[in-house]
């Protein structure tokens, strides 16, 4: 186990059952205090949150998911859309007996946080957008086109090989961050050896046509309409130099949150959690402790 100050990640695995699909979660848990629940992003894992986790389990029990298909959940035939993957975090909370929860979800995982939230209001005490899907239609081409019939086909067939593992890894580092020498090389292997397990790159390509078409995100997953009715602290947090989601739909979302506020890391890509961890730390860190010294005084 890793040390996080006084305390220690550790690892656990839950088993779920989902409208009627099996499921068996991986998980890491950190800390103590008020719950947070990290989710990833498409074809991500939990271990992106590994650079920011060991800050924010100084105040909190931090969970970080592993979204079925991904890190080390079990990789089931299962529809992948967000409806379906907001239903299993629902679950996941229940079966940790978690009723009352803070969401920080980076792209796929920032619209299941919407989405539960939205579903379940009283559930959720706060909310940490990072880079976050369902807030405009716009999505970088690569993703898009995974959505075409066969394409997405042949991804699959060529980076289960272990050149194409390499070069998806390599891929995803350049596109998803702004400074390709920031890639750690312990989320770069993550990718290369999720790439060649059975399932994975299924998975990957499931999800994104559950989420998106050619055409950019589906009309059923922008949630920037419904924004107004979220009414629990929301936190959007982007890296200026995102080149999957453009920084735009930060400032379109934030407008429409009663509660919104917006934080840009500069130099950041789509995934500043892991380029930047130690400015997005302390900006979630600093939402969390003005949102409980509100409710304190409440």
């Amino acid at each position: 186990m890793v040390e996080v100050h006084d305390r220690a990640i550790r690892e656990s695995e839950v088993g779920l059952v989902v409208e009627g699909q099996v499921l068996s979660l991986f998980y890491r848990v950190a800390g103590a205090g008020p719950p947070l629940l990290l989710l990833h992003g498409l074809g991500d894992s939990a271990q992106a949150w590994e650079w920011v986790l060991p800050e924010l389990a100084r105040s909190h029990t931090v969970y970080a998911l592993d979204l079925p298909g991904f890190g080390m959940s079990n990789r089931p035939e299962v529809p992948y859309s967000p409806d379906f993957l907001t239903t299993v975090v629902a679950a996941f909370l229940d079966a940790l007996q978690i009723t009352h929860v803070g969401l920080i979800g980076n792209s796929l995982g920032g619209l299941l946080a919407l989405q539960l939230a939205l579903a379940e209001p009283t559930r959720v005490s706060a909310i940490v957008l990072i880079d976050s899907a369902g807030l405009g239609q716009s999505v970088a081409l690569p993703l898009r086109l995974l959505t075409l019939p066969g394409v997405g086909e042949l991804v699959i067939a060529w980076n289960r090989t272990a050149p194409g593992a390499w070069q998806w890894a390599f891929g995803q580092g350049l596109q998803l961050f702004s400074m390709p020498w920031r890639v750690p090389w312990p989320w770069l292997s993550q990718l290369y050896c999720m790439a060649r397990s059975p399932g994975y790159l299924e998975a990957t390509v499931a999800t994104a046509r559950g989420a998106m078409t050619l055409f950019g995100q589906r009309p059923e997953a922008i949630l920037r309409e419904q924004l107004p009715s979220i009414h629990v602290p929301t936190l959007v947090i982007w890296g200026e130099y995102d080149r999957v989601l453009p920084l735009r739909h930060a400032h379109e979302s934030v407008a429409r949150l009663p509660q919104g506020q917006l934080a840009i890391i500069p130099g950041a890509g789509h995934l500043p959690h892991v380029e930047c961890p130690a400015a997005v730390a302390a900006e979630i860190k600093r939402f969390l402790t003005v949102h409980s010294a509100n409710q304190a005084s409440a």
